[in-house]
């Protein structure tokens, strides 16, 4: 199904001359809701006795839709379109980020300690002791964001220069949230051992790497040969992010329908990074029954197609995600757009909760069994319910950097989804509001000191 939903992620701009008379106006505002726009802020521009230039934002549901929008107010008599703006497009124009200095350079002595000679003396003193490169430079405080761009977000095979904004929101979301410099990193090959090579090669300027749009099975591997091969903590959010803030969600939600982990049936559907990565920590967690499906259906041992990862949650029986969902307790969909009816649904067991994180289209649209699920959540910011990555790797790394943890555990990632589950008060907690805002402040602060509490229970924090 193809949602129609308006969103900011296709938002416009129309810089529009309108005859200064009454009612024209209200004509362009008409022409754009019966065209399904949803109107934002309007700006005026210029004014004189005959004419006004008014910015109009408008949300729009797709490309196809905002060009729709565009002609419908084109076509009212008297109404000239100046410009169109893109406003995704302007946001991203010029890159998102930048490098600026933390001190000024004001004089020849501050360009004498900055720079040559006295850094001579830095660069010394590190030599003598490599201990002091985290105190001396951006180490301590420095994450790199490597990609292949062989999955990018639900696109697919990109490549490097395509992945590079996904890459740059990515550090401004270890900026805001965390406080951490983090800088893009995309490489041009997609071979395993040159990647774990090129990793090895960079490591000594960052304090963490985070790993991002790695298609599977290759993430697997990479990861965990420069968990071997380094002594910074790796991380791979697609995998670890995902299963943090899934598990968190999961948590709040048994909580409402007072079920227990180990009691209920799980089925997740997309057996890639993310999907591997949630049943691993959910049977961590106590998860004793998880039925996993991919294109083909369920995970079966009968299946001679199944990867190393696959087959860790192969069962015996054969059938389709439809059979799986029979009796199920829990979707987890990490998956395709529109593979669940709500026949399906209403197939699981009473009080079913639905995670479909398929994005931007979910696996099935929140409003389609609405009165058929006791918690729904998804990808998306425009539905109640947010499982988004954000709330988990900053203060991941946040807590991983300052107490200088040698890696990333699975202790930590449960710790860092208890710390967020825990931030919905039992007072606040109801079917929309099963886990924190991505811009609750204290969610960064809440990961990291768990994640610190769980790196010195397990002695690998070095601060």
């Amino acid at each position: 199904m193809v949602n129609l939903t308006p969103n900011s992620s296709f938002s416009l701009t129309l810089r529009l001359q309108i005859p200064n008379r009454v009612g024209m106006l209200a004509s362009v505002t008409h022409a754009i809701a019966n065209s399904g726009g949803n109107l934002g802020q309007i700006d005026l521009i210029e004014q004189t006795r005959h004419i006004s230039i008014r910015d109009i934002t408008v949300d729009a549901a797709s490309t196809e839709h905002a060009e729709t929008i565009v002609q419908a107010v084109k076509a009212l008599p008297d109404i000239k379109v100046i410009d169109v703006y893109d406003r995704t497009f302007n946001l991203h124009r010029g890159g998102k980020i930048s490098v600026t200095s933390k001190i000024a350079l004001n004089s020849v002595s501050d360009l004498a300690m900055a720079y040559t000679p006295g850094v001579g003396r830095i660069c010394t003193a590190i030599a003598q002791d490599p201990e002091q490169v985290y105190h001396l430079t951006i180490k301590q405080n420095t994450v790199a964001i490597v990609t292949d761009g062989s999955a990018v977000l639900g696109l697919g095979n990109l490549g490097p220069a395509a992945a590079l904004p996904v890459m740059e929101g990515k550090a401004m979301l270890f900026k805001e949230f965390a406080g951490l410099d983090a800088f893009p990193i995309c490489l041009t090959s997609q071979d395993t051992d040159t990647i774990v090579e090129t990793v090895k090669q960079i490591a000594p300027v960052f304090g963490g790497v985070n790993l991002e749009d790695i298609a599977a099975p290759r993430c697997f591997e990479i990861e965990s040969r420069l968990r071997q091969e380094l002594d910074i903590p790796i991380f791979h959010d697609d995998q670890h992010g995902t299963a943090i803030v899934t598990l968190a969600a999961l948590i709040n939600s048994l909580k409402l329908v007072d079920k227990s982990m180990n009691e209920i049936r799980i089925v997740i559907n997309g057996a890639g990074a993310a999907g591997v990565a949630i049943a691993r920590l959910l049977r961590k967690a106590g998860a004793e029954i998880i039925l996993m499906c991919d294109s083909k259906g369920i995970l079966s041992l009968q299946r001679a197609d199944m990867t190393e990862q696959k087959r860790e949650f192969a069962v015996e029986t054969l059938g389709s995600l439809a059979d799986a969902l029979k009796e199920a307790d829990v979707f987890i969909g990490v998956s395709a757009p529109g593979v669940v009816t709500p026949e399906m649904v209403r197939s699981m067991a009473h009080d079913p909760i639905v995670f479909a994180m398929a994005n931007p289209i979910p696996e099935i649209q929140p409003e389609l069994v609405t009165n058929d699920v006791a918690v729904m959540a998804t990808g998306r910011s425009d539905y109640p319910n947010q499982i988004n990555n954000v709330l988990a790797f900053p203060g991941v790394f946040r807590g991983a950097l300052d107490c200088r943890a040698a890696t990333i555990t699975t202790t930590m990632y449960l710790e860092a989804a208890h710390a967020i589950a825990e931030l919905v008060s039992p007072a606040e907690l109801h079917r929309e509001h099963i886990i924190p805002s991505v811009f609750d402040k204290r969610v960064a602060t809440a990961v990291a000191n768990a994640v610190q509490r769980a790196a010195r229970q397990e002695g690998i924090a070095r601060s």
